[in-house]
């Protein structure tokens, strides 16, 4: 059975993006191989990809490792979040197709109703899939990835607090679903800058516990409480 390098990928990123693998931490192809039940191939191309978008870092004498991102580079990604999130919106309104607008007037319908009803475990990843879906429609491949790949870093380094007015962030939603579905390109730019700026104030800076490199003993501390193997759907024997 063949393990595609993307899955590796995927598995590893979430585990540097979920704390798992602490900053700075090292990343053996030996320790990588046995935790995702994969052969060190797989597992040597997901290091490298991983390299390209800024996730690790190889060091000489230490070979890969978690990279440790400076304050001023987390704050650009922000910054490249508000150039890039009014694009895709702008893009939406061009190129969205019905179906994106179903899953977009869906989302922001459950949103609402979940603010109504005061149910609020559930908004944020409500509205992670929100700005997935609005990127989606964007039809762009290469803004989709990008945008992906800031919203996969932004988590890594920022703490997002709930907003203070739930309801508000939810008409903005709605107010950017009703621009896009009107074609207004301008209209779904501004809108998406708008509220870019209110939830980036929501963004703290996350602060790694201890900071500096750990040991391979260290990794395998932490890994050892929470192993898993790479989803395997649709993989080819």
């Amino acid at each position: 059975m063949r393990i595609p390098a993307h899955s590796v990928c995927t598995a590893i990123r979430d585990d540097i993006v979920s704390g798992v693998f602490d900053r700075g931490s090292r990343l053996t192809e030996e320790l990588l191989a046995r935790r995702y039940g994969v052969s060190r191939v797989p597992v040597r191309e997901a290091l490298r990809t991983l390299e390209s978008e800024g996730f690790v870092v190889t060091r000489r004498h230490a070979g890969a490792c978690v990279a440790e991102p400076t304050e001023q580079e987390a704050a650009d990604l922000l910054e490249v979040r508000m150039l890039l999130e009014p694009l895709g919106a702008a893009r939406a309104a061009q190129r969205r197709t019905e179906a994106h607008l179903k899953v977009l007037r869906g989302l922001v319908r459950l949103g609402q109703e979940r603010v109504r009803r005061g149910e609020g475990e559930d908004l944020r990843s409500l509205g992670g899939w929100f700005h997935e879906t609005l990127a989606q429609a964007s039809g762009s491949p290469g803004l989709i990835a990008l945008l992906t790949q800031l919203r996969h870093k932004i988590a890594w380094m920022y703490a997002v607090e709930q907003p203070v007015r739930p309801a508000e962030s939810w008409a903005e939603h709605g107010a950017i679903v009703d621009a896009v579905a009107r074609g207004d390109a301008d209209r779904a730019r501004a809108l998406a800058v708008q509220h870019a700026e209110r939830a980036i104030a929501a963004h703290r800076l996350r602060r790694p516990d201890r900071p500096g490199h750990q040991g391979r003993g260290a990794v395998q501390s932490r890994v050892s409480t929470s192993q898993h193997a790479v989803n395997i759907a649709g993989v080819r024997h």
